[in-house]
């Protein structure tokens, strides 16, 4: 079961490092972008009736390692410190609004299915 969740880990945090290279420099749509994604994926495959190997290898490995609480915590953190307060504002509101939405709306599309 270890070796699920350090599969998926691995290829979630390589998902994570190619999109926030391939975002733009400034405001961190990387982080935004993955945690958002990432909660509406894990919402899905939570509530799927899936095997406890692919919630293992997707749910806490692959989604575990995509989002990212941590460096959310410190992009939010350095736009307060560089005055870019409007950009902070929007930055938590809609990571701190935006992912329980996906994640419900990946738990409704999982029961229609």
């Amino acid at each position: 079961m270890l070796a699920l969740v350090c599969l998926g880990g691995a290829v979630g945090a390589a998902l994570r490092y190619m999109v926030g290279e391939w975002m733009p420099d400034g405001f961190p749509w990387g982080t935004m972008s993955v945690n958002l994604i990432g909660s509406l994926l894990l919402g899905f495959v939570v509530t799927m009736a899936l095997s406890e190997e692919t919630v293992l290898l997707v749910g806490t490995g692959l989604m575990g390692a995509f989002t990212t609480m941590s460096a959310y915590s410190v992009d939010l953190i350095e736009l307060i410190e560089n005055s870019e307060h409007s950009s902070a504002v929007v930055y938590l509101l809609v990571t701190v609004l935006g992912c329980p939405l996906v994640a419900y709306g990946g738990m409704k599309l999982a029961q229609t299915i």
